[in-house]
């Protein structure tokens, strides 16, 4: 795979963080070497990923402001078997920082240049929102993962992410694009979920995952304890979905592999 997706959408409370988690977890738990990489001030993934967001001796913020290099800033071998570049409330920071600095959107592309070869695939953990945060994890990717919830705004929301995409893809990062489009808590007795899902199977036939997270109480449980829900509970409906998001996003890869080839 050898791959950097960031896991993105602006608006928020449509399961990015839970997404990032669980499919870093799933991809690992398939034999492959990850790095999920926290771009959340909130430290979200961080905090389900196990770790103390608030004794952090080194961050993601140390790194987009060079205080420290990209490989001090990872705890490996954590126990949902990916490595980890955390995040907290000190990133914030970096955006005021790095505001009048030439060429900051390029930061953690270029921290990530030696840390890449190390790993089959890195997940970036975007903000809600099209901050520089953001901006640097789309230029540093390959290509984005779109996790939404099957609902009006949503797809306003949608149209708006592919804007920016198109956008980084013209001026910074012209191999950029969309990797998939991700339902999640999805609940089929929801009539307009059904009616949404419709429209992006219409219009976007290629880059919707076939995959459907569905709305499971075991996967907003996890984080509380500090754990995907593959090492919650392995048998739960959203685990299962994350593991077949991990070999629907394998068997892609390989695909497109074997077509270049």
């Amino acid at each position: 795979m050898n791959k950097i997706f960031a896991v993105a959408n602006q608006k928020g409370g449509v399961g990015k963080t839970t997404t990032s988690v669980n499919l870093a977890a799933s991809l690992a738990a398939a034999g492959r070497k990850i790095l999920l990489i926290d771009m959340d001030p909130q430290g979200n993934a961080t905090m389900g990923s196990g770790l103390d967001k608030n004794s952090l001796e080194y961050s993601v913020y140390h790194v987009l402001t060079r205080t420290t290099q990209g490989h001090s800033a990872i705890f490996r071998e954590l126990q949902a078997g990916y490595s980890l570049m955390p995040a907290n409330g000190d990133l914030v920071a970096a955006e005021v920082e790095l505001v009048s600095v030439i060429g900051r959107e390029m930061r953690l592309r270029q921290a990530l240049e030696t840390l890449r070869p190390q790993y089959d695939a890195i997940l970036i953990d975007c903000a809600p929102s099209l901050s520089l945060l953001t901006i640097n994890a789309l230029v540093a990717a390959d290509s984005v993962i779109i996790p939404m919830q099957c609902e009006y705004f949503a797809l306003e929301g949608l149209a708006a992410l592919k804007d920016t995409i198109d956008q980084v893809a013209q001026t910074v990062n012209p191999g950029l694009h969309i990797s998939g489009i991700l339902r999640t808590m999805f609940d089929p007795r929801n009539s307009l979920s059904t009616d949404i899902s419709a429209e992006l199977q219409q219009h976007f036939p290629k880059e919707l995952y076939e995959t459907i997270i569905p709305r499971n109480v075991r996967l907003a449980e996890a984080p509380a304890h500090g754990k995907p829900a593959l090492y919650y509970d392995k048998t739960s409906r959203g685990a299962l979905a994350y593991l077949a998001l991990a070999a629907e996003i394998i068997r892609r890869q390989n695909s497109a592999s074997v077509q270049l080839a």
